[in-house]
């Protein structure tokens, strides 16, 4: 399949002069923990049936690059919490070369895949909240720190490509901001702190949980110099639209300490909730049952399961650029909201 064009008009613009480029699919809505910011347990999962399967999965990842899309995350619930995953991966990466597959985890499931996942250049988002494992145990529900840990050395030795995210909560992981952001010291890892979005009807969020980017930087300035990063294009020229493509919403910084030490990583923020980045938004997701949804923050969904199994996949890629067109701006939402900003929790919808 050829490439497309980047020199003629995208047919996934919006209204607003933004163009989908990047697919989030979510595989499953089942994960093997119950992070309490994420996943309410009292919910039921998607029952197997109205879940999309792997070749419907993979026709709808046709159409999107057929549209322009060139960069496809994988995200659950737990990705490898559906049987067949992997395998589904392995598939994507031969049929679709040119793509460039990521995949978001809770990294409790990985070992089994890891050479795999270096051999067919995947790059992970480990989603790790604390390192301490008391406090992993009382977020996620599972006593299994130990094992993401060993799973995430294991990844840097065989050098995968490795982002660390913990979600920023006041008076429950605040006081790791030096054990977590040092990993970044040792290692060439990303590590982002996520501000604490209000998600979903049943979510915990509140003010007094909720810790500000601006907070957690003069945190991280009380431990490190801090440089920021600027991306550079393989001529060494920087570039600001690269940069933004590239690093999605995080800001990034080097870290440098008293000794005069540079991070063999970066620091990182990704303000979701003080500062919008929704003006360069390029996503589109696609649920675990079959809908397209253009915006994080907008419960508005298009299903297309049924769809494409009664009509086809021209129906399926109108439909596709009739959400994109229609995309909203999730900051005017979370403005407008007095409350959380989406009836879904992150579960359902796939982050």
């Amino acid at each position: 399949m050829a490439e497309p064009n980047e020199a003629l008009p995208s047919p996934l613009t919006d209204a607003h002069g933004r163009t989908v480029r990047y697919l989030r699919i979510s595989v499953t809505d089942r994960c093997n923990l119950c992070c309490r910011y994420c996943r309410d347990d009292s919910v039921p999962f998607i029952p197997h049936e109205n879940i999309l399967r792997f070749e419907e999965i993979e026709q709808i990842i046709e159409a999107a690059i057929e549209l322009g899309v060139h960069k496809l995350r994988f995200t659950g619930g737990e990705p490898f919490a559906r049987k067949g995953f992997l395998d589904f991966l392995i598939k994507i990466h031969r049929r679709f070369p040119q793509v460039a597959l990521k995949l978001t985890s809770n990294g409790t499931l990985l070992a089994p895949a890891l050479e795999t996942l270096r051999d067919i250049g995947v790059s992970v988002n480990l989603s790790l909240d604390s390192l301490d494992r008391e406090k992993y145990a009382a977020i996620t529900g599972k006593d299994m720190l130990p094992v993401v840990l060993d799973n995430m050395h294991r990844m840097l030795d065989l050098g995968i490509p490795l982002k660390i995210n913990a979600v920023a909560m006041r008076g429950i992981n605040d006081n790791e901001l030096p054990a977590l952001a040092a990993m970044a010291m040792d290692w060439p890892v990303d590590v982002r702190f996520i501000e604490f979005m209000p998600m979903g009807d049943s979510t915990i969020w509140s003010n007094n949980l909720f810790w500000p980017a601006a907070d957690i930087l003069e945190e991280a300035r009380r431990h490190w110099t801090l440089e920021p990063v600027a991306l550079r294009r393989k001529d060494g020229q920087e570039n600001e639209g690269q940069a933004a493509e590239e690093r999605g919403p995080a800001k990034l910084w080097k870290l440098k300490d008293e000794k005069g030490r540079v991070s063999k990583g970066s620091f990182g923020l990704i303000t979701s909730v003080t500062q919008s980045f929704c003006q360069s938004c390029n996503r589109l997701r696609l649920t675990a049952e079959g809908n397209l949804r253009t915006c994080l923050f907008d419960d508005r969904e298009y299903p297309i399961r049924d769809v494409m199994r009664k009509k086809g996949m021209d129906e399926v890629k109108r439909i596709m650029i009739d959400a994109v067109a229609r995309k909203p701006v999730g900051a005017e939402i979370l403005a407008a909201s007095h409350g959380p900003v989406a009836h879904k929790r992150m579960s359902a919808i796939g982050g």
